[in-house]
């Protein structure tokens, strides 16, 4: 009880901003007078919190203000991408104190994990941070995970891949304990933590990188399912008409809303001078490509601007699957692609969303880009780290038995 009375303490002056008075949090908790200071002074002491001023509101003794100190702990943030692998170091407040990018070297994952583990000493000596005041390492993969386990279990977009023991092989080559995490639940963790909505929010959180995903959050908390893979939604049929997936049906999300897919689309319509097509799996030729096309649709280019269109309608029709059956508050959509497809998806899937909303007569749903930007992997793999220092649970007050 008195971890849970902490976290609530803690997040509450986080949420807050400027701070707030022992009566403010009185208030805003209803923990008892006693309780707070109680568990203020042993904040203060942790060099968790600061006395940030006086106030006076009134009559009696002016207010001391508490505030978060933000440097007192720090967590790093790893995202691996097919192309990329991206980290970040976080302070308290799940600020972005420094930052890196690698190009993914290869497939090979003990080649990728000593370039992780070179990049964070890299990262932690530029900041200057002192190692003990490092929460831990987040890590945002691609799935299925056994999270149970520590292991990414054949994910499509890194070959020969097969239940490699990423959690531990990190930890051991870092020294630092390492929490893995789906890359599309750590995605709606950090915009959860960075955003602005209410605490208690629930959204649909859709993930544009190498690959699609979605993440959901419900009631302010992150649904990761029984297995802790929420999200796998590849295999959703978007297009009966479309290409054939390996799966053996047809117009899957796979090949009809990836980067990938897009590109093959562009191609076929003769979007590209040289005619020539992109190798399925070399994902710095599919990132090129999208980027121009991206290009040339905002200088108002028609076929450009046609294949961003029809890729937006394809998604639009997984979105309303999704929401017409979880029926959330908004639509969040992000990841390493966004910013580039950004401008023509919000034109775009708006107003058709609204067309295939079951609830169009209760409500207009609001479809977002994330705040947090293209790192959104990285810096939700952080705060998973901190969300676990801050954040209140009420399975933390279950006994075991």
């Amino acid at each position: 009880m008195g971890d849970f009375n902490q976290s609530v303490i803690l997040e509450t002056i986080r949420r807050s901003g400027d701070g707030l008075s022992r009566i403010e949090l009185v208030d805003a908790t209803g923990l008892s007078a006693q309780t707070v200071t109680n568990i203020t002074r042993r904040l203060l002491g942790d060099g968790f919190i600061a006395e940030a001023g006086r106030t006076i509101n009134g009559p009696g003794k002016p207010r001391i203000t508490l505030r978060l100190v933000a440097e007192s702990r720090f967590s790093i943030g790893v995202h691996l991408d097919p192309a990329v692998i991206t980290f970040v170091l976080l302070d308290l407040a799940g600020s972005v104190v420094r930052r890196r990018v690698v190009h993914t070297p290869t497939t090979d994952p003990r080649h990728i994990v000593d370039t992780m583990a070179q990049s964070v000493e890299e990262l932690i000596v530029e900041a200057d941070v002192d190692r003990d005041l490092i929460a831990g390492i987040g890590l945002a993969a691609p799935g299925p995970l056994d999270a149970e386990k520590g292991t990414v279990i054949d994910p499509p977009k890194l070959l020969g891949w097969h239940r490699v023991p990423l959690r531990s092989a990190l930890a051991e080559a870092t020294g630092f304990e390492v929490t893995l995490e789906k890359d599309t639940t750590a995605a709606a963790v950090g915009e959860l933590w960075t955003g602005q909505g209410p605490a208690d929010e629930s959204f649909l959180f859709v993930y544009l990188g190498t690959g699609i995903g979605v993440s959901m959050v419900r009631v302010g908390e992150p649904v990761s399912g029984s297995t802790r893979n929420f999200g796998e939604i590849g295999h959703i049929i978007v297009d009966p008409e479309g290409p054939r997936c390996l799966c053996g049906s047809r117009g899957c999300v796979e090949v009809v809303c990836t980067p990938q897919a897009i590109v093959e689309q562009a191609e076929r319509a003769g979007a590209f001078q040289d005619g020539s097509g992109v190798a399925a799996g070399d994902v710095e030729a599919v990132e090129a490509r999208l980027t121009e096309l991206c290009e040339r649709a905002a200088a108002g280019e028609d076929v450009a601007v046609d294949v961003l269109r029809r890729a937006a309608g394809y998604l639009t029709m997984l979105i309303s699957a999704l929401t017409n059956v979880l029926d959330v508050d908004r639509v969040v959509l992000g990841g390493p692609f966004w910013a580039r497809l950004s401008e023509v998806y919000l034109q775009e899937i708006p107003t058709l969303l609204d067309g295939r909303s079951a609830t169009r007569a209760v409500r207009t749903l609001p479809v977002d880009g994330t705040v947090v930007g293209d790192d959104v992997g990285a810096v939700g793999a952080g705060c998973v780290v901190l969300d676990s220092v801050l954040t209140p649970r009420a399975s933390a007050l279950l006994l075991d038995d």
